[in-house]
């Protein structure tokens, strides 16, 4: 008795992304790099503000140019400026309740 082996391939249809869906995910990407580059010009004007202003949201001016030099054109830098601020804001808290 002999067995014989046959494979069957199916040929399933790949679906493909309608227009409305790359047009919908380009969109969200172009509004994604605008956003980037309007936070980044923001960011670009906290540079311009004094030292006083700068420490009283919690930042200093190292921490705005570091953060602009370190990020790309079409990289948002207003997540490390905010993370920064928060940390800083903790660490004077943290540090006027040991006192």
């Amino acid at each position: 008795m002999s067995t014989t082996e046959r494979m069957i391939e199916l040929d399933l249809a790949v679906s493909r992304p309608t227009l409305a869906t790359r047009l919908a995910v380009t969109w969200e990407a172009t509004k994604s790099v605008l956003r980037a580059l309007r936070n980044r010009r923001a960011a670009n004007r906290l540079a311009e503000l004094d030292d006083a202003l700068l420490r009283d949201i919690g930042l200093s001016r190292a921490d705005v140019e570091s953060i602009l030099r370190t990020s790309g054109i079409a990289d948002d830098p207003s997540r490390l400026l905010t993370r920064t601020a928060r940390r800083r804001a903790v660490r004077s808290l943290l540090s006027t309740k040991s006192e």
